[in-house]
């Protein structure tokens, strides 16, 4: 693959991964009180650079040392993330009145965690992909990059319908936050499930890391 297809790819496959469903329920949960398209931008891109940092430090070092994460350390960080999205969940469904999102340091903890399971498919991919270190560095910036984006846009556009109805803005989202809740804590649960029962966390030998 040569280098600037590669890149493009990394910044597009970045976006596309801030919409996977345990991320948008993780953040939704976050977010759902935001009633401003910046300050939802800003929890979204501190959890992008949460993920995209952990992607960087824990994948990097992988591609790097070209060695691929033992499975049931893979395994664990997965399952650390279903709970977290328990968690989360149930936290969204029990607070009551404004949720807020509070500083940046919990969206950024939320990301790094979700980085944390994830570089170890990232990264190897990024292993089959190129040899070149230099390379491999470049990839893994452009997605956190493509990452921070689409988390940013993605949060962003969770406040508009308060924001183009703000007499119905506590009712809307309320309800957000009870649908970010509920996904939370079945994507958590549907995870533990596949994580600790169908890969083998638990059993002798674990199947694979997904």
């Amino acid at each position: 693959m040569t280098l600037l297809p590669s890149l493009a790819l990394g910044l597009v496959l970045g976006v596309r991964h801030a919409t996977d469903a345990d991320h948008v329920a993780a953040i939704g949960t976050i977010a759902a009180s935001g009633r401003s398209a910046r300050r939802a931008a800003l929890v979204g891109a501190a959890w992008g650079v949460g993920h995209s940092l952990s992607v960087l430090v824990v994948g990097g070092a992988l591609v790097l040392l070209r060695l691929p994460m033992p499975v049931r350390v893979a395994l664990a960080l997965e399952f650390a993330v279903a709970v977290m999205l328990i968690g989360l969940g149930i936290r969204s469904l029990t607070t009551r009145g404004r949720a807020g999102s509070g500083s940046s340091l919990r969206p950024l903890a939320v990301g790094m965690m979700h980085g944390l399971a994830g570089s170890a498919v990232l990264a190897l991919l990024v292993i089959g992909a190129t040899t070149d270190p230099v390379a491999s560095a470049l990839y893994l910036a452009c997605f956190g990059v493509g990452t921070i984006a689409g988390m940013s846009g993605m949060t962003a556009l969770m406040s508009v319908p308060a924001m183009l109805h703000p007499h119905h803005a506590v009712t809307m989202e309320r309800g957000v936050r009870v649908v970010a809740g509920v996904a939370s804590v079945a994507i958590g649960l549907v995870m533990a499930h596949r994580i600790g029962v169908q890969d083998g966390l638990f059993a002798a030998s674990p199947l694979s890391s997904r």
